[in-house]
């Protein structure tokens, strides 16, 4: 049985790659009884008769998936915001970050568009760098025709499958022309009227790029918390889950409940008010959810 991983899905159709071959299969229909449903960066099984296309036979386990994008065994997601055109949002950049932590996907945090940052926000942005890099996440930062985006972003990639994510018009497809020009993609125009990137990506592959594997993915604006409860929340926050060991209650919210280390660490600065902010909205976005059946 020949094996391989899907590297792109198209019209129904899976992509494996197997060696140097791209093999075009379709699935068993015994997958869509049994509710599996074939994602790029499966690794997979499949068979071929003849002349004929390529049928799945099997797909392995997975380490995990997204549902949006369509994605499996994934190491790392390359977050691309940009600081200007759209601005820089850190709600948005924190959602992104907890359903990545859900998933224990490694997020990198790149920053574009940095040489178009007025003087007047540049101390506001490097504070933010800062926050986060002491939480400990990684921040490349990046601007217009950078000469050193390859040396900055290649080390991270080597080995790695990456998922590359963000708002639309934030330089996703800029950033990979940058990294490998023979793609030509497509870069994607901002919309002045709706202050948002136009979707210029059609479906998700997995792109050989530096020794690694990267998913460029359709344009999206957020993830949404439908496989986190509200007693895991915490520990998608790395800042809460150090701090979260000294409360006095095991399964606090640190809403309400009494000798809270975490809103003690908010008294005294050490943790930041925003980042609480977007805790308190997201538990309450996961409160005033429907329940699933």
């Amino acid at each position: 049985m020949a094996t391989g991983q899907i590297r792109k899905a198209l019209s129904g159709f899976y992509y494996v790659q197997d060696g140097q071959q791209l093999i075009q299969t379709r699935g068993r229909g015994v997958f869509r009884k049994r509710g599996i449903t074939p994602l790029v960066g499966d690794f997979v099984e499949y068979e071929v008769e003849g002349n004929n296309d390529g049928t799945l036979t099997k797909v392995e386990q997975r380490k995990n998936e997204l549902v949006r994008p369509p994605i499996a065994n994934i190491d790392q997601a390359l977050l691309v915001f940009s600081v200007v055109e759209p601005e820089f949002n850190t709600i948005l950049l924190d959602r992104f970050l907890v359903v990545l932590e859900s998933f224990h996907i490694q997020p990198l945090i790149c920053l574009t568009k940095m040489d178009l940052l007025p003087e007047t926000k540049q101390d506001a942005i490097q504070a933010y760098v800062k926050d986060y890099e002491a939480i400990g996440y990684t921040i490349i930062q990046t601007f217009k025709d950078d000469a050193t985006l390859m040396s900055k972003v290649v080390p991270y990639l080597k080995g790695k499958t990456t998922v590359l994510a963000g708002q639309s018009g934030v330089g996703k497809s800029t950033l990979l022309n940058t990294l490998m020009p023979q793609l030509e993609l497509k870069t994607g125009v901002i919309s002045d009227a709706l202050g948002r990137g136009k979707h210029t990506t059609r479906h998700v592959e997995l792109i050989e790029v530096a020794e690694g594997l990267i998913a460029d993915t359709p344009g999206f604006s957020s993830f949404d918390f439908d496989t986190i409860e509200r007693e895991e929340l915490t520990y998608c926050f790395p800042d809460l889950t150090k701090l979260s060991e000294s409360c006095k209650f095991r399964g606090c919210l640190h809403v309400k409940e009494p000798k809270c280390a975490v809103k003690e660490a908010l008294e005294t600065g050490e943790l930041k008010q925003y980042r609480y902010d977007h805790y308190l909205q997201f538990l309450q976005e996961i409160t005033d959810r429907k329940p699933r059946y």
